[in-house]
């Protein structure tokens, strides 16, 4: 039995019940738009469903538990609203505030996060550095009360909707590939535009963006932490990064199954249903299985994030296999539907397209590999952690 208490039972009700009363009925205009709507972050806020950890003095719960992300992330998927990067807001953006900034900064920008009458998005990515963070371009130079920052950003999730931006930056006269500031950059500062909204393969309904900065002025009041660990700050928070995407994938794997489900047992061929041929309940038995087999880790996975036992190699094992069975588990499903498979109305066309970029961003399956490999042949290698 999974390990939730009654108060997060409660609180899953809750939030499937608003799921399904505010988000999912919006989520063919949202997709249809290539943007959600700002009021559900505001929706969300009042409700208490965003960014659960912060202390009550900044408007939040205060309980620092994964499991309340887990549920959201969990129920999110479950009702198909994955466009919706809600958790990239509260639990993968915020937490940088938090860890880095000042009391100040913390009464400054928090509540209006917790609320959602602020959107928080995160600068990291470039055009010629995704995985390889050391390679970015963008430079701010310290100009005494301010910063100056020059460079670009692009595949920014909640790039249009954001009206904060945890923004990374070399540090300018640095040698070292690994100096870098990070800086809160606000809409409206001169000098910060947005590009286009990106057309992408999947989750269309998640506004994603380049971001364009010419001489920026950003003051020291929006420095996060010590300049020139900005680098260090961002890999802290990659495990927890690898288990929010690995959770989602999970609650994806799961939902596509549910439909595949539903489509095998009502679709027929050659006088009978598809759920009655052997190949059909072998793959489906296969798949399930794994999948089950995937949520008991996670869930071992949430367990020592809360201890703060979380490691980068178990976090890159979990985050490999949870979009390669979440690949699995869409590829199958549209296999089964058949040529419905490949039509947009039918949700699993829509899930196999929104579940390609899994097993790129937050590290691609090839870096979780290299990872793992790393961990394995190390001479402190343990297998009984």
């Amino acid at each position: 039995m999974r390990d939730f208490t009654e108060e997060q039972v409660m609180f899953r009700e809750a939030f499937r019940k608003f799921l399904e009363q505010e988000v999912a009925p919006h989520m063919p205009r949202y997709r249809e738009q290539g943007i959600v709507d700002r009021e559900i972050f505001k929706k969300a806020g009042d409700q208490g469903f965003l960014m659960i950890w912060p202390d009550e003095k900044y408007g939040g719960m205060g309980d620092s538990d994964f499991r309340y992300e887990q549920i959201i992330i969990e129920e999110t998927g479950r009702a198909h609203c994955f466009d919706w990067f809600n958790t990239l807001h509260s639990r993968l953006v915020g937490p940088y505030i938090d860890r880095f900034g000042t009391e100040e900064q913390k009464q400054r920008f928090l509540p209006e996060c917790v609320s959602g009458d602020k959107v928080l998005a995160v600068g990291m990515s470039e055009p010629d550095a995704g995985s390889d963070l050391a390679g970015i371009r963008t430079v701010a130079v310290d100009k005494g009360d301010h910063f100056l920052v020059n460079g670009s950003k692009t595949y920014i999730s909640n790039g249009i909707n954001a009206d904060y931006v945890v923004t990374a930056a070399k540090l300018d006269g640095q040698e070292s590939r690994h100096a870098m500031v990070l800086l809160i950059i606000e809409r409206g500062m001169e000098g910060f535009e947005r590009g286009r909204n990106l057309d992408k393969m999947g989750l269309k309904g998640q506004d994603t963006a380049e971001l364009f900065f010419k001489d920026v002025k950003v003051p020291k009041e929006n420095v996060l932490g010590t300049p020139g660990k900005g680098f260090h700050y961002l890999m802290e928070g990659l495990a927890e990064e690898r288990l929010i995407g690995a959770v989602g994938y999970y609650a994806s794997a799961r939902a596509a199954f549910k439909v595949t489900r539903e489509f095998v047992l009502q679709r027929k061929a050659f006088g009978k249903r598809i759920a009655d041929f052997q190949n059909t309940q072998f793959k489906l038995a296969e798949a399930e299985t794994r999948i089950n087999i995937l949520g008991v880790y996670l869930d071992h996975l949430v367990a020592l994030h809360n201890k703060g036992e979380l490691s980068a190699g178990l976090a890159a094992r979990g985050k490999l296999e949870a979009s390669e069975a979440e690949w699995q588990m869409v590829d199958l499903g549209v296999q089964l539907h058949g040529g419905a498979g490949y039509m947009e109305e039918y949700d699993i066309c829509r899930m196999f397209l929104d579940a390609r970029v899994s097993r790129i961003y937050a590290g691609s399956s090839e870096i979780m590999k290299l990872i793992i490999s790393r961990e394995i042949l190390d001479d402190n290698y343990r297998w009984d952690y």
